[in-house]
């Protein structure tokens, strides 16, 4: 058995000439190009995608390769996973896999006579060996082609590198000199995964936030790390929809990924290296800027300035700033977009991978800061501490107020999140949706206040379109008066909320 460590990127098909351009491909020891056909097998019920097993032959020649995968450990784009060879003589053949339990069950009867062709990866592999200093080789993998199942097929267009002497930092260091030119984003999805969701006509959809597996035992920074890595490829699952869709809830979920990952920096400061968060913080400010433009005007035209429209259909003022509104936000998305497809944002993913493969992150850090339930206890019991002095200052006549009381409540809402693992009481659960109401009618009441703002810049200095912002702050008037209402009866619920117990 032989452990893959490799990164895979997606590589715009725009850019595949801008690649095969750059001038450190000249530095490669070796290159070599070969046609790559692969068949995918599994039962009819997909039992050993279920099961986190590959089955795949590769055409060499004239000859077959059998390959077994087992799914493995991956972390924003980095794959280390174990997998067997063997050539292929017309019969499957388990006996080179040492893992004993891996092997039974594929030689199960049920199982093997059951093994069909699902699907096919069809492409030209381009591949550059290089050899940086000694005892260090990589291998760069250019692949474009196409995955074809059911009828349907899918472009392949994507960079592998992979380790084949030495650690992981020279990986990423090639990774970073290509970045620093091309639009290059760690692909979560293997090309066998790809392959089965084309085959399942799966399409794709916004995805949030995933809970992180932690435990009361664990060290801290671990547990930092695996919250860093869940949060990244919760924005790395929703890129190529912010980037390429125009459904708002991507750039959205893009938003909630970000301010997870700053929270919890935040959260773990104390215990973070300094160059950690000095390295990450301007670049993910830079992205958080235009995503929140653009949330903002997604905001403004769907909830407050298009359901006034669509009560007076007939008021040409307010069709034309609502027009205004809709070009000024079709502006953002555009730059959202721009920002998105750049190197800038493949750079931000690979330096916050590559961060925390690193010391002191990785290899896993000793237990030296105690555990991590008596870290969480207090840093929790911080933040309540904090939200609770921010709503004894809070008032509904005082906008900036409530805005700094959400943030608090947010803040303290994702640790709860983060550290619910560590509780076996549901009551966090609980705690948490209190929290998720109060911050949602904040975060209305912050909307509605600063849609006067936006409002007005797009009515500039029109007489008429000013009316309009009128007209839409007076429709609103009712609903901006219920939810400032709804604030004392929230700061109640509040001041009563229960920490958990954690283990």
């Amino acid at each position: 058995m032989a452990d893959e460590v490799e990164l895979k990127l997606a590589l715009p098909e725009s850019a595949q000439r801008a690649f095969q351009r750059l001038p450190l491909l000249k530095h490669a020891v070796s290159r070599k190009t070969e046609r790559l056909i692969n068949l995918y097998y599994d039962t009819p019920d997909l039992d050993l995608h279920k099961r986190g097993i590959a089955l795949r032959l590769r055409r060499q020649g004239h000859r077959w390769l059998q390959t077994v995968k087992c799914a493995g450990r991956s972390a924003a784009g980095l794959t280390t996973r174990p997998e067997w060879e063997t050539p292929y003589g017309g019969d499957f053949d388990f006996s080179v896999v040492d893992a004993v339990a891996v092997r039974a069950w594929l030689e199960r009867r049920k199982i093997r006579t059951r093994i069909a062709p699902l699907f096919e990866t069809n492409f030209l592999r381009t591949t550059w060996r290089f050899e940086p200093r000694p005892g260090v080789a990589l291998l760069l993998a250019f692949d474009r082609g196409w995955i074809a199942a059911a009828g349907r097929h899918e472009a392949i267009s994507e960079l592998e590198i992979e380790i084949a002497a030495g650690s992981t930092d020279a990986l990423f260091d090639l990774a970073g000199r290509i970045a620093e030119h091309i639009p290059l984003a760690p692909a979560l999805l293997s090309k066998a995964e790809r392959g089965y969701r084309v085959f399942r006509n799966e399409q794709s959809a916004p995805v949030k936030a995933a809970a992180v597996p932690l435990t009361g035992r664990m060290a801290p920074l671990e547990a930092f790390r695996r919250i860093a890595f869940s949060c990244l490829e919760h924005l790395q699952q929703n890129h190529e929809g912010g980037a390429g869709s125009s459904d708002p809830e991507y750039i959205h979920q893009m938003r909630v990924a970000m301010r997870r990952l700053r929270a919890a920096m935040r959260l773990f400061r104390p215990l973070l290296p300094a160059a950690f968060n000095d390295a990450l913080l301007p670049p993910m400010r830079e992205q958080m800027t235009v995503l929140g433009h653009t949330r903002d005007m997604d905001v403004l035209l769907a909830e407050i300035a298009a359901p006034v429209l669509g009560s007076l259909a007939g008021e040409p003022r307010l069709a034309a700033l609502v027009g205004l509104v809709t070009e000024q936000r079709h502006r953002q998305r555009h730059l959202a977009t721009q920002a998105l497809r750049s190197p800038r944002f493949g750079r931000l993913m690979l330096l916050a991978t590559d961060l925390l493969h690193r010391p002191p992150f990785h290899p896993a850090p000793p237990d030296l800061e105690g555990s991590l339930a008596a870290f969480a206890d207090g840093r929790i019991r911080r933040l309540r501490r904090n939200v609770l002095r921010l709503s004894a200052d809070a008032t509904v006549d005082d906008p900036a107020s409530l805005h700094a009381l959400r943030i608090g409540i947010k803040r303290l809402r994702y640790a709860l999140e983060f550290f619910a693992p560590l509780s076996r009481s549901k009551a966090v659960g609980r705690e948490v949706a209190k929290l998720a109401r109060l911050q949602d009618t904040l975060g209305q009441i912050n909307d509605l206040a600063n849609a006067g703002r936006l409002l007005m810049a797009c009515a500039g200095e029109d007489s008429r379109l000013r009316e309009a912002v009128t007209l839409i702050g007076g429709w609103h008037g009712p609903r901006y008066a219920g939810l400032l209402a709804a604030v004392p009866a929230g700061l109640r619920q509040l001041r009563a909320i229960r920490l958990p117990r954690l283990l």
